[in-house]
């Protein structure tokens, strides 16, 4: 199976900046999909920012121009750099890994809580 570990949450005021890690590790085969999520509490679970099968990289419009998503492939990792981040962006955190080739595998990390104060 795959485990996911993620890193890099924590208080920020608004307009700062900070990097959430998500490091995979156990049995991985290519392709996967690796992206980010988060939650507020009483809403459901909205996608941030994933990479697609071909490689390119989807983000939310709330976040577009300020969230970053990258990959270290030899380390299984992607990372999500955040910049001007605002009150409303505040939320828990999520790593998703998935794969439908050669299995089908939906693996989600146990989320980091991002709070952005005035």
């Amino acid at each position: 199976q795959v485990q996911l570990v993620e890193s890099g949450g924590g208080l920020v005021q608004a307009g700062g900046s900070l990097r959430l890690s998500c490091a995979a590790s156990g049995t991985i085969f290519r392709p996967n999909i690796m992206g980010w999520y988060r939650q507020v509490s009483g809403k459901e679970r909205e996608l941030i920012a994933t990479f697609t099968t071909g490689g390119n990289t989807n983000y939310a419009d709330a976040v577009k121009d300020r969230f970053t998503l990258s990959r270290d492939n030899a380390k299984n990792t992607v990372y999500l750099q955040m910049n001007s981040l605002k009150p409303e962006d505040t939320a828990v955190y999520y790593c998703k890994y998935s794969e439908t080739y050669y299995r089908y595998l939906e693996v989600w990390g146990q989320g980091t809580l991002v709070t952005v104060s005035l």
